[in-house]
């Protein structure tokens, strides 16, 4: 299927590492990459407004297909309109699948040949996901970008089991190519095989030759090491297409972040930022910093002192912290404006030093302050 309104172009490239510069058409806007994606699971970015992300320059959302599908419905959201219109959001969306949201729920669900049958998490109700229902239910949602359905492979998982969970995936990635019907969405491949390199380079070879719009490396940062997780990840990118979109799903810390475009990757999402900013976990250029702490009670400075957010050009680490120590909600909208911020200017200063030619310098300067950081790396996780 020809797909309109959806490209993708490599603008700059990093000789030294891979790093690229690029940029991808939607029908709702263009998408500059690298670029982080905030995840909206049920079609908010918890504790931050549309107007406030569209502010900072977001361009692009990620929605859970399995939560939306639950509550309110996928049929409801197409009845209303649209997610783009159900809420109010005029940029780009990206839908999952639902695949790593089955996996995570092991003791709910039973995956056969069909698909995923699985008990709600809500109310214990049954439920059958198939390929062809998380392509249907994301066709209703209406996102510009879709994922394939796949078997995200568990960690520790033998060769065996790690073969039998990517030749599912590709079969599934078939079912999904053929069940598709909306020429308007960007229908992305997912790269499987856990931390076997063998198994990821067969599972690329094999996924790129079926004609997805882009492809995405899953089933990563489920439990392997750091060491393991970048050994796939320098191992896989470089076997993808260049000329089509490359998708880490569900990294996120920005050391992870650094390195998976130095290793090619243009997109990138997780839960992090946002996930961090309601515990109190802030994200700076020198590492992290946690906003609760009694060493703050009477710190006038801001958050980062390099930082022009919001957050930042107003309030003090004091005002911070007594937000949170006092369990105000507006401490929490405040700690995740300000993570988003930094996540977003990161891949800003990552794609401009791609433009300048000094993205290695740059990724050298930041690692070196991450990993020097007081409390030991603003990755450590």
């Amino acid at each position: 299927m020809r797909v309109t309104g959806f490209g993708f172009e490599v603008l700059a490239t990093d000789p030294d590492t891979g790093a690229r510069r690029g940029r991808l058409a939607t029908p709702h806007g263009t998408v500059e990459s690298p670029v982080f994606i905030p995840c909206g699971t049920q079609a908010t970015v918890k504790t931050l407004s549309p107007r406030d992300l569209e502010e900072e320059g977001v361009e692009l959302i990620l929605c859970n297909t399995y939560h939306l599908s639950l509550r309110p419905g996928a049929e409801t959201i197409a009845a209303l309109g649209g997610l783009h219109r159900f809420m109010a959001w005029p940029r780009a969306l990206l839908t999952d699948s639902g695949g790593y949201q089955v996996f995570s729920m092991a003791e709910l669900r039973r995956i056969t040949e069909e698909g995923v049958h699985f008990r709600s998490h809500l109310d214990g109700s049954s439920h059958t996901l198939t390929p062809e229902g998380a392509i249907a239910i994301q066709e209703g949602l209406g996102a510009d970008i879709v994922m394939a359905f796949d078997d995200c492979t568990p960690y520790p998982a033998t060769p065996d089991q790690a073969r039998a969970s990517l030749e599912l995936t590709l079969r599934w990635a078939e079912r999904c190519l053929a069940a598709r019907t909306r020429a308007d969405q960007a229908l992305f491949g997912i790269v499987q095989g856990s931390v076997f390199p063998d198994l990821r380079a067969e599972a690329a070879d094999r996924l790129t030759a079926l004609p997805f719009d882009g492809y995405a490396i899953g089933g990563l940062s489920v439990g392997e090491s750091k060491g393991q997780m970048l050994g796939v990840l320098r191992h896989t990118a470089p076997r993808l297409p260049a000329e089509r979109p490359r998708y880490l799903m569900g990294i996120g810390t920005p050391e992870d972040l650094l390195l998976g475009i130095a290793a090619g990757i243009d997109m990138f999402d997780c839960v992090m930022p946002t996930r961090h900013g309601r515990t109190g976990s802030l994200f700076t250029r020198q590492g992290r910093l946690s906003i609760k702490a009694a060493e703050y009670a009477r710190d006038a400075r801001p958050v980062d002192p390099e930082c022009a957010c919001y957050t930042c050009r107003t309030f003090s680490r004091a005002y911070l912290r007594h937000l949170f120590v006092a369990d105000e909600t507006l401490g929490l909208r405040l700690n995740t404006l300000h993570n988003v911020h930094f996540y977003l200017t990161l891949m800003a200063e990552a794609r401009q030093a791609l433009v300048e030619g000094t993205f290695a310098k740059f990724l050298d300067d930041r690692l070196t302050a991450f990993q020097g950081s007081p409390d030991g790396s603003a990755a450590a996780e």
